[in-house]
């Protein structure tokens, strides 16, 4: 039976994420948005009554 072989030479990559200042700004805009929405149907539903 074969023995599967590890390599261990293998050189790992680590990307920069340390900019993450455009997902911050993406994430603030879409939960204002969020926000917005929720505002504005419970604004619409509180003046059909």
């Amino acid at each position: 039976m074969a023995k599967a072989e590890l390599k261990t030479n293998q050189k790992t990559e680590i990307e920069d994420s340390s900019s993450l200042k455009g997902t911050l700004a993406s994430v603030f805009l879409l939960g204002a948005f969020i926000v917005v929405t929720w505002v504005s149907v419970y604004y619409l539903f509180v003046e059909r009554f």
